[in-house]
């Protein structure tokens, strides 16, 4: 079942009606997802770390909501070993990886074997803002504090404040498309 939740917006009137949870028409999940395959996108490593513990996981699914104030989003499956992490830390870091670190990604996407903490084996790291571990060689790093979780479908969507932006060398960055690292 797939739903939209939409408040109307002052400035609009009304226009918008909230729609949900009736029923609305989708494709099949593998036609999307092979749809969605062909949707190139930035690589990115989310990374936690606080009370909760310390974790990250590779994602795609990143998106700029506001500048005003600086606010972006992330979706994260709610069956992931890194949910509970990163939504008692309630502070993430995404770190956007540069061209070549095909083996962070991996690593990060659980493609290695390795959970939690042990995922920070390659690569150096720092904090900024927030203690979210942030890759030192990411093309932009965003420190962020959750603000706000929708639970959508299968997954969470996590906005966050962007508390510190740290711009990484310039080069080119790992894209995903058609189920393969790309450079762009």
């Amino acid at each position: 079942m797939s739903w939209i939740d939409q408040r109307p917006d002052d400035a609009m009137d009304g226009a918008f009606a909230a729609l949900g949870p009736d029923h609305v028409p989708t494709c099949d999940a593998g036609s999307f997802r092979q749809a969605m395959s062909r949707l190139g996108a930035a690589v990115h490593v989310i990374t936690t770390e606080g009370p909760a513990g310390k974790t990250g996981f590779t994602a795609t699914a990143v998106c700029s909501v506001s500048d005003a104030p600086p606010t972006l989003l992330v979706c994260l499956n709610r069956k992931s070993d890194s949910a509970p992490v990163l939504l008692g830390n309630k502070v993430f870091c995404v770190n956007t990886l540069a061209f070549g670190e095909e083996v962070i990604a991996d690593s990060f996407a659980g493609r290695t074997g390795l959970k939690g903490g042990d995922r920070f084996g390659n690569g150096d790291w720092l904090t900024l803002a927030t203690g979210s571990p942030v890759l030192s060689s990411a093309v932009v790093a965003f420190d962020c504090r959750t603000i706000e979780v929708k639970s959508v479908a299968s997954h969470y969507v996590i906005y966050g404040a962007v508390e510190a932006v740290r711009l990484g060398p310039t080069g080119e960055a790992l894209v995903y498309h058609d189920r393969l690292y790309k450079r762009i």
